[in-house]
């Protein structure tokens, strides 16, 4: 990963999980916890592609885990968060923007549903079942709930912040005079062919010219 990408990457990751833990984890709503980490992963990830997403996530996730007051095996949400980052990343769009909210609010009722059945999935095989005295029903009905609801006051800021990172000035300045470079080539390529045919022109006249003249002298000596 480019380097504006890992600090801007760090960066919003650890203030999401600072409001999740400070704030989020404190409200006590019903059933599950508003997943601002996941959400910060989808809008990474629908910009940075899949490969970069499954980054992001993997990095998110095990911060989460090794932060207090974490309860349960390190390296479980890492695990979740990075299959969301790279799922995520393969419905980026083309162009890097999306049309409609549609396709986002989708990938986010999808990807809280998937990621609630991942972590309730992994907690099974490591022995923690309080999934199953919560309710799986009701931590992926309010999981979908919490998400959506919250998604469009972070994805599409994620996302802008993200795409202003990739946009270089640098790189940008370098593209331009790129171009003016090849624009000029082509100007001058264009104008050398024109003088080089205007010339060949001149030249083959003027060889007339001086055939015509030598037929008209050969002709006088011969009379």
């Amino acid at each position: 990963m480019r380097v504006n990408r890992i600090l801007l990457s760090s960066a919003l990751v650890v203030v999401a999980l600072v409001i999740q833990v400070s704030v989020l984890a404190r409200l006590h709503l019903p059933g599950a916890v508003p997943d601002l980490m996941l959400l910060t992963v989808l809008g990474l990830a629908l910009v940075y592609g899949h490969v970069g997403g499954a980054l992001v996530g993997f990095g998110a996730g095990l911060l989460a885990d090794l932060a207090p007051p974490a309860d349960h095996a390190a390296g479980r949400y890492a695990l979740v968060l990075c299959v969301i980052g790279y799922l995520a990343g393969l419905v980026k769009p083309e162009t890097g923007r999306l049309k409609s909210a549609t396709g986002p609010m989708v990938v986010v009722v999808a990807a809280a549903l998937v990621s609630t059945l991942l972590y309730a999935g992994v907690g099974a095989l490591v022995g923690d079942t309080a999934a199953r005295h919560v309710g799986l029903g009701s931590l992926l009905f309010t999981a979908a709930l919490y998400d959506l609801l919250l998604a469009p006051f972070v994805v599409p800021g994620v996302m802008a912040l993200a795409r202003r990172a990739e946009n270089d000035p640098l790189a940008e300045t370098g593209s331009a005079a790129k171009a003016t470079d090849i624009s000029s080539g082509w100007l001058s390529g264009g104008t050398g062919l024109r003088i080089g045919s205007q010339r060949n022109g001149l030249r083959v006249k003027a060889a007339r010219a001086r055939m015509a003249r030598a037929g008209r002298i050969k002709g006088v000596k011969r009379l």
